[in-house]
């Protein structure tokens, strides 16, 4: 089906995605493009009421590009998803400007309720690849959302989200690249391997308890004694 193109969501293409040859590969190969163009036609039917019109153009697009936005989401411009596989959009979820969505991406519901039940995110997000925000939640402007996340609570703008539930990472001061999702704080990382630390100590610890345990001869555990005090 031939496409209207917004030039707003072209650039965002042009502007994200080093793999893009020109406009023409861009408009005619990039399924993240032509889900976004797709949804614009399904949605300007939706609010003229043309409901059935509207969720065949967003039955084909999810056929075409894998990607399922429901006509009646809200998005605004300079929108793009790269590699539009798995994403999915809900019908009352609301996108700012210049939202970047990855791969494998879900704007969900949590309730069956016809109101507002999916996320309304600001302006100058990113969502890294397969990162889940669902229900009736706001995500503040310039947030960042790290890859495989679960988001079940309000964010604060400005701040970088990691972990599943989603925690809240601050990084004041400190500039990054709005395209690195994969730079982000990895906490969970850095608890484990506390715990590992901990666990050799213990350890030591314990193999220091046998040995004390298994002497016998009164010399070796003094010995064993002198040792300890001076470990």
């Amino acid at each position: 089906m031939k496409m209207k193109i917004c030039p707003d969501d072209l650039k965002a293409v042009m502007e994200r995605d080093p793999a893009m040859i020109n406009e023409e590969d861009a408009i005619r190969f990039h399924t993240g493009l032509r889900a976004v163009c797709m949804y614009r036609e399904s949605h300007e039917l939706w609010l003229q009421g043309k409901y059935m019109e509207a969720r065949e153009i967003n039955f084909k697009a999810h056929q075409e590009t894998g990607c399922d936005i429901h006509p009646g989401a809200t998005i605004g411009k300079g929108f793009f998803i790269d590699h539009a596989t798995g994403v999915v959009i809900g019908e009352t979820a609301i996108v700012g400007d210049n939202v970047t969505l990855y791969q494998g991406v879900t704007l969900g519901g949590t309730s069956s309720s016809k109101g507002k039940r999916h996320p309304t995110l600001g302006n100058n997000i990113v969502c890294g690849a397969n990162a889940t925000v669902l229900g009736d939640i706001t995500i503040g402007d310039n947030v960042r959302i790290g890859a495989g996340s679960v988001v079940l609570k309000d964010v604060p703008p400005n701040c970088t989200v990691v972990g599943v539930p989603g925690k809240i990472i601050k990084k004041d001061g400190v500039k990054h690249d709005p395209l690195r999702h994969d730079d982000l704080p990895d906490y969970i990382t850095d608890y484990v391997k506390q715990l590992e630390s901990e666990i050799e100590v213990l350890r030591k610890a314990v193999e220091q308890l046998q040995t004390k345990t298994e002497i016998k001869d009164p010399v070796d555990v003094e010995k064993a004694k002198k040792k300890s005090k001076e470990e």
